[in-house]
């Protein structure tokens, strides 16, 4: 066999191998199966949309996950490719999307009958196995060994993980934090260096932007980030879903930044890309942040719409006629009210109060904490839906019901590492934890 052929028979394996096998993965619980089965019964289309969605997903984790795998691979002297034709920063595109197929969907879809370490193992043993036969489309170094562990603990692993929590609706926050780190590496990594490499723009020119530039231009993608990662919290927290379509809340979210804006995370998304542009002087990224506002504008938006209408019918339809989808409020929408409980004999807890009935808040009732009825030792937040948040939390939730910019810092207070800084500090150097005084009197033998 000459070199060619070897190179053109080892890229349609490593693509139609795996497609053959999602294919195979794919048949069981599908409604054209159980027709053939007579006595069989059909699947729920619901779980069969969610099935397939969440299969989708780990696809998407996965491809993002080989591409930056192959990027440190390739620097590190793990392996290398033969130069080809549709490569991807060198990778062989029908490659990638093999490994990503094998590494993410098949084994999702056939999680009833494959358990995730018996997967993960498999999946190792598969890639050992096939490595060294790739020659010459692959040319391996001495240490590929430490790269395929590597690839399968931080990228398969994280992708079954993702996959299979979201096809059965389990473990709800960390499935959250997965979806995450995939949405943020590909929207902030994968894009813009597809981006730079097809286009114009760099990473080198993002790095080497001078020393007060820089650090603004992170501080400022911080800043942008707050209500995409706030509106995600929201949620998981109040709503018990997850942004991806196919996982999403199962109560109707209107408060946090939704209490502002329609599109807190597309809005967040997009300027992220626009000011990466900027860094990166990437045309090619700028026109890529506008054609996602437009695909979430003309495509997204319309079905997004009718699913939303479909589950939640009026009380969507009156929250939509007081919010916009990209321009915020600049007070809370009129909603239910909810109720702060601060310590009146507390001097920091009084300051609280004061701004706070100072800023007028909407749809919030400030009590006193002493007439909780509970002896409560921190500030508590109630809201309407029955979620509750303590201390600087509490805080945080209540700056949300007075205007965008103080809301803003309440969601920045609210973000899981902020939260618990924010804590800290509080109990430590401005008011440590005590109880109400009237309730802790009153509780006395």
């Amino acid at each position: 066999m000459t070199p060619t052929v070897a190179l053109t028979v080892a890229r349609y394996a490593c693509l139609v191998l795996p497609l053959a096998a999602l294919a195979a993965a794919a048949l069981p619980g599908s409604a054209a199966l159980a027709a053939l089965r007579p006595g069989a019964p059909v699947p729920d289309p619901a779980q069969r949309r969610r099935r397939y969605g969440a299969a989708l997903l780990s696809f998407v984790a996965a491809a993002t996950g080989v591409a930056a795998l192959d990027t440190v691979a390739q620097w590190l002297g793990w392996w290398s490719y033969a130069p080809v034709d549709a490569a991807w920063r060198g990778l062989p595109v029908d490659l990638w999307l093999g490994w990503a197929l094998l590494w993410g969907p098949v084994p999702v879809l056939a999680h009833r009958v494959l358990r995730t370490p018996v997967a993960l193992l498999l999946l190792l043993w598969l890639d050992l196995m096939a490595m060294p036969r790739l020659d010459p489309l692959v040319e391996l170094g001495p240490h590929w060994r430490l790269g395929e562990l590597a690839g399968i603990v931080a990228v398969a692993l994280p992708a079954q993980l993702l996959g299979r929590w979201t096809a059965r609706d389990r473990r709800l926050h960390p499935r959250a934090l997965l979806q995450l780190v995939t949405f943020t590496g590909t929207a902030l990594w994968l894009i813009p260096t597809t981006a730079f490499t097809y286009g114009d723009g760099s990473w080198d020119h993002l790095w080497r932007l001078p020393s007060p530039a820089l650090p603004l231009l992170v501080q400022l993608m911080a800043l942008v980030s707050v209500p995409a990662l706030a509106a995600m919290r929201e949620f998981a927290v109040r709503g018990h879903g997850t942004p991806y379509p196919w996982d999403p809340p199962k109560r109707l979210v209107t408060t946090g930044p939704y209490a502002y804006l329609a599109n807190p995370m597309q809005l967040s998304a997009s300027l992220l890309l626009l000011v990466l542009a900027v860094g990166a002087a990437s045309a090619t990224l700028a026109v890529a942040a506008v054609a996602a506002v437009a695909f979430s504008a003309a495509l997204a938006a319309p079905h997004e719409r009718a699913d939303l209408d479909g589950r939640f019918g009026p009380a969507w339809r009156a929250y939509r006629t007081q919010v916009r989808d990209w321009v915020p409020r600049l007070r809370p929408l009129p909603q239910p009210a909810a109720t702060v409980w601060l310590d009146r004999d507390c001097g920091p807890c009084t300051a609280v109060t004061r701004r706070l009935l100072d800023r007028q808040p909407a749809n919030l009732v400030v009590a006193a904490a002493a007439d909780h009825p509970e002896v409560l030792w921190r500030a508590r937040y109630t809201g309407p839906d029955g979620h509750h948040a303590r201390g600087t939390a509490a805080v945080a939730r209540a700056l949300e019901h007075t205007h965008l910019g103080w809301a803003y810092l309440g969601w920045l207070l609210l973000l899981p590492p902020v939260a618990w800084l924010a804590q800290q500090l509080t109990d430590a150097f401005i008011a440590a934890p005590h109880p109400a005084r009237a309730q802790a009197a009153a509780a006395r033998p």
